[in-house]
């Protein structure tokens, strides 16, 4: 194992955005600011995105001002979808990282972001001309990385492919998302190390989504890749909301805690402050 840190990435946003009930500003604040006292690499906080596809996330910018930054090591990322969002976003000189979801799946990217995939391209590079000049770093999703539910043609070569371009854009962190929560282990244990090879100079994560039963499996074979950046929420709440019907969970943070630390990874977590979160997320998600 390498000494390069685990960069544990948690999403209260992914887990709250398709929430029917609108949690109270307030309470949202508390919950970050816990999960901020944690020790995560970062987190994935909120999205600046139009309230009426994403109504939940309508408050980011009042939560972003109720966060206390003053100690505490974990970045911001706050995820867009459109040129004006990321224009919103890097206003904000709080927010670390400017999360774009890309899909290479031309029916996912049309329904989550009201583009096709070549014009997203082009919102990528205005993306990333934005965070160079406002000092922020951009965070590249694949998403439906793994396969998508409509049919839109899929295999390694495509997943590749996009990649490859993405990375000579100027992408430095390119994680490969599992929208629906059909990858398999073997499906990881096959990409990966091949994407992790091919750009070693570009960090690359897993955002995974998954059923409670093939949590491990999927952690496990993510681990063996050599990835060194998961996303997960506490619980394993969450899902996209502009998917599918019915919404497939996140990897739950507190099994990749588990596991990584069964394979004795030093994470250097706050567990005190982990377990009040535990304890509030009942507030929040019943």
């Amino acid at each position: 194992m390498s000494q390069n840190k685990f960069k544990l990435v948690e999403c209260p946003r992914d887990a709250m955005q398709g929430l029917h009930d609108f949690v109270p500003t307030k309470l949202k604040a508390a919950y970050l600011n816990l999960l901020l006292q944690v020790g995560f690499d970062t987190l994935d906080f909120g999205s600046f995105v139009s309230p009426k596809a994403i109504p939940q996330m309508a408050d980011t910018v009042q939560v972003l001002d109720s966060l206390d930054l003053s100690n505490t090591s974990t970045q911001l990322l706050a995820i867009v979808a459109n040129l004006r969002g990321a224009q919103d976003a890097a206003k904000h000189e709080q927010i670390k990282f400017l999360g774009f979801p890309f899909s290479i799946s031309e029916t996912f990217q049309q329904r989550n972001t009201n583009a096709s995939i070549q014009q997203s391209l082009v919102i990528v590079e205005e993306m990333l001309s934005l965070c160079a000049a406002n000092n922020k770093t951009a965070v590249v999703y694949l998403s439906m990385g793994f396969g998508n539910p409509y049919g839109d043609e899929w295999n390694y070569e495509i997943v590749e492919k996009w990649a490859d371009i993405l990375v000579t854009k100027g992408v430095e962190i390119l994680s490969l998302a599992d929208t629906v929560g059909i990858s398999t282990p073997e499906k990881i244990q096959e990409i990966l190390p091949k994407l992790i090879t091919k750009f070693s100079n570009t960090e690359i994560g897993m955002h995974l989504h998954s059923t409670p039963a093939e949590r491990f499996e999927k952690i496990k074979a993510a681990y063996s890749t050599g990835v060194k950046r998961i996303d997960s929420a506490l619980k394993g709440f969450g899902g996209c909301p502009m998917a599918a019907d019915d919404l497939t969970g996140n990897i739950a943070t507190e099994d990749v805690i588990e596991f990584l630390n069964s394979k004795g990874e030093n994470l250097n977590l706050n567990m005190e402050k982990w377990h009040e979160a535990m304890v509030l997320s009942a507030k929040i998600f019943g």
